[in-house]
C-alpha cells in the first residue's frame, strides 16, 4: 500500500549527511551497555516483566570505529564510508537478533533508522523476514537490483527540501515498490522540511516546522504499533 503525502523523493546513501545527533532525553540512564559477541550495544529493558514490554536496543554497527561528524571534511566522507557500509552489517545483525530472541525473549522485532541508519533499515527489510516492521528516515538503498522486494512492512520518511536527496529517485522508488513489493509500505514526504528534520534538536526547531516534526514522529510510532 502506498500513501502519498506530496511528491515522493528518495535519500541517496552515497552522499554525505549534514545532520547531527538529535535530542538526548534527560532520563538519567535507564539502560546498560552489554557485549554481544563481537559488538557492544546499549539495551533498555522494561522496569517490570510483561508480555507487551518494549526492549530498546542500540547496537554499535560501526564495531568501535569512529562515527561520522558534521564537522569533518566532506571530501573524506567516501573514504570514511568504505568500512562502514550500511549494507555490510549482516554479522552484527545476526548477533543482535540471536541476543534479542535468546536473552530477551523478544518475539516481535522492529527497526528504526535515520540517514545511515535508514539505509540499514532498508537493508534489514530486504534480508531479514524476522523484522516485523521498519521505519527508514531519509535513507534508502539505490544500487541493488532487488531493492524493491521488501520482506517487512516499511515506512519511508523524507523532507521536501533535503539538499542531500535527489528528488526524482523516490518517484521511481514508489513506482517500483507498487510493482514489485509484496508487503505493505508507505512513502511520505513532508513539505518544506530538510535533511535531519525528524530528529532535529529542540533549539533548532522553527515553530512552523514543529507540526511536521511531531507528525513524522507520530507516524513512526503508529507504524510500529500497527505491525509490532
Amino acid at each position: 500500500m502506498t500513501q502519498r503525502y506530496k511528491k515522493a523523493k528518495m535519500a541517496n546513501e552515497a552522499k554525505p549527511c549534514p545532520c547531527d545527533i538529535g535530542d538526548r532525553m534527560d532520563y538519567g540512564g535507564l539502560g546498560e551497555e552489554v557485549q554481544i559477541e563481537h559488538i557492544k550495544a546499549y539495551v533498555v529493558n522494561p522496569a517490570s516483566p510483561s508480555e507487551k514490554a518494549i526492549i530498546c536496543h542500540f547496537p554499535d554497527f560501526f564495531v568501535g570505529k569512529k562515527p561520522w561528524s558534521p564537522s569533518q571534511d566532506w571530501s573524506t566522507f567516501q573514504e570514511w564510508l568504505k568500512d562502514r557500509k550500511a549494507t555490510d552489517i549482516n554479522r552484527e545483525v545476526d548477533a543482535v537478533l540471536k541476543y534479542l530472541k535468546g536473552q530477551c525473549g523478544a518475539s516481535h522485532i522492529a527497526a528504526v533508522g535515520f540517514c545511515w541508519g535508514g539505509v540499514a533499515v532498508h537493508h534489514l527489510a530486504l534480508r531479514y523476514p524476522d523484522i516485523k516492521a521498519g521505519v527508514s528516515v531519509y535513507g534508502i538503498i539505490r544500487d541493488t537490483e532487488d531493492r524493491y522486494q521488501l520482506h517487512s512492512p516499511t515506512l519511508f520518511i523524507f523532507g521536501e527540501k533535503d539538499d542531500i536527496i535527489p528528488l526524482d529517485q523516490v518517484t521511481v522508488l514508489e513506482k517500483r515498490l507498487q510493482e514489485k513489493c509484496p508487503v505493505d509500505f508507505q512513502v511520505k514526504v513532508f513539505p518544506g522540511q530538510t535533511h535531519g528534520f525528524v530528529h532535529r534538536k529542540r533549539e533548532d526547531i522553527n515553530p512552523s516546522d514543529k507540526p511536521f516534526i511531531q507528525e513524522a514522529r507520530m507516524d513512526m510510532l503508529n507504524w510500529l504499533e500497527k505491525y509490532v
